[in-house]
């Protein structure tokens, strides 16, 4: 996923090959940014904030992101809507 910190808003989207756009409003020192995505990510999913655990990119723009309870597919169809 490609993040944007300090965003004039919390969005989500576009999802395009594979790289799920989200912009949030917070900044990204003291991991602020990666708070808000995960918040935003649990939301959009429709799963608690403990079933995402971030793998990569701490504190790179671009993160990779373990969703727990949901399949491969469940996943996908999620994602799908947020396509442009």
């Amino acid at each position: 996923m490609q993040v944007t910190p300090r965003a004039a808003g919390n969005r989500i989207g576009p999802y395009l090959d594979g790289v799920l756009a989200i912009r949030v409003s917070r900044p990204p020192s003291d991991g602020e940014a990666n708070r808000a995505v995960l918040r935003l990510l649990a939301s959009m999913l429709r799963v608690p904030p403990s079933d995402i655990v971030l793998l990569a990119g701490e504190q790179a723009r671009r993160k990779r992101y373990a969703v727990h309870g949901l399949s491969a597919a469940e996943l996908e169809a999620r994602l799908a809507g947020l396509r442009d």
